[in-house]
């Protein structure tokens, strides 16, 4: 071994060490990092819009690319999660106050089943609910206290809070400013060919905006869609309703049906016909209507994954990362498709002179 080869692979040794230093020192706010990323790459085409239009300064041009990101993506959000929380104490307070008596309404509907469907249920072995009864009080306990004690853990997190919000709008702006010159380092860097690099690059744009403004869009419109239909029936906590309905919209296929079916079937078998046939017709030709749309206009037609796919990276990114995780989960599996693609390529094209 020379001394060329082993002050490379010294050199190399350091690279990586310093550079998992650095990713860890970065862990603690890993989550304001990402989403400065992720937002620095959906509102970089407005940067441009903006500087090629009215040819402002880029630390001009960046400030008001952030301001309109702010209003129209950030502080939605933060909105909506505080009126979730408080609808989460409220549900809380009312389940433990018996003001809503989950075991009530499934008495209910064990007594409005049609003969027939409650013999079937006592020889299946499931004519006693008092333990599906338990489970469900407890679930909805679980679940609403836990958003209950978020409003109260939200003023001791404060800071931590504000200094993250503080730190993904001031990596924002960086990227936003300075993004072309990062993506044109970071390339040079990647010991990849021009062509791979470049389709690698527009693979991961491509994803990243498809995965956040599709579902974003998806979950906004469905979210929106529920919650305005079980407001029209008068369903108590029908923002509550809606938030899940948007969440589990991320979901392709099975998506906000979980939470408006079974209502629906509740509202049927309960004799509130005309309530059920309302909310099943909306449930299917409307909030239904909007996934198989919208969903392979917005999502399927950039990332060019199947639903299967998409399906499993979602729960595995957000079983992995939380929340994160259903842009980080299609985002590797996108780039995992991808790498593959150019690797059989690239194999291919070696193979060929022979």
């Amino acid at each position: 071994m020379n001394e060329t080869t082993l002050q490379y692979k010294t050199f190399l040794v350091l690279m990586v060490l310093v550079t998992i230093a650095f990713i860890w020192i970065l862990m603690p706010f890993y989550g304001a990092v990402f989403w400065a990323v992720i937002l620095g790459i959906i509102f970089a085409p407005l940067q441009r819009r903006l500087l090629m239009k009215f040819g402002w300064q880029r630390n001009l041009t960046s400030l008001c690319t952030l301001t309109v990101c702010l209003l129209i993506a950030i502080l939605p959000v933060i909105i909506i999660g505080m009126l979730l929380v408080q609808e989460g104490a409220m549900v809380y307070n009312n389940i433990e106050s018996g003001q809503l008596d989950i075991a009530k309404y499934l008495a209910q509907f064990k007594d409005s089943l049609p003969p027939y469907f409650r013999h079937l249920l006592d020889r299946v072995g499931m004519g006693d609910l008092n333990g599906l009864r338990d489970k469900i009080v407890k679930t909805s306990m679980e679940g609403s206290q836990y958003l209950a004690t978020q409003a109260f853990s939200f003023g001791q997190g404060t800071f931590d809070f504000v200094i993250s919000f503080f730190i993904m709008l001031y990596l924002l702006f960086y990227f936003l400013r300075d993004g072309h010159d990062l993506v044109r380092r970071i390339r040079l860097a990647v010991p990849l060919a021009e062509p791979q690099k470049r389709r690698l690059q527009l693979k991961f744009n491509r994803v990243v905006r498809a995965t956040v403004k599709g579902n974003v869009v998806m979950a906004v419109v469905q979210g929106a869609l529920g919650g305005l239909i079980f407001w029209a029936l008068s369903i108590p906590s029908a923002l509550l309703w809606a938030v899940m309905m948007a969440f589990l919209s991320l979901l392709p296929a099975i998506g906000a049906g979980i939470v408006w079916a079974p209502v629906a079937a509740y509202f049927l078998l309960s004799g509130m016909i005309w309530q059920g046939v309302v909310l099943t017709l909306f449930g299917v030709f409307v909030i239904g209507l909007v996934d198989t749309v919208l969903r392979p206009i917005l999502v399927g037609k950039d990332t060019r994954m199947p639903d299967y796919l998409i399906l499993i990276s979602t729960l595995g990114g957000m079983a992995v990362f939380g929340l994160n995780g259903f842009v980080i989960g299609p985002m590797i599996a996108a780039l995992f498709m991808s790498t593959w693609a150019l690797f059989t390529e690239a194999k291919q094209t070696v193979r060929l002179p022979g």
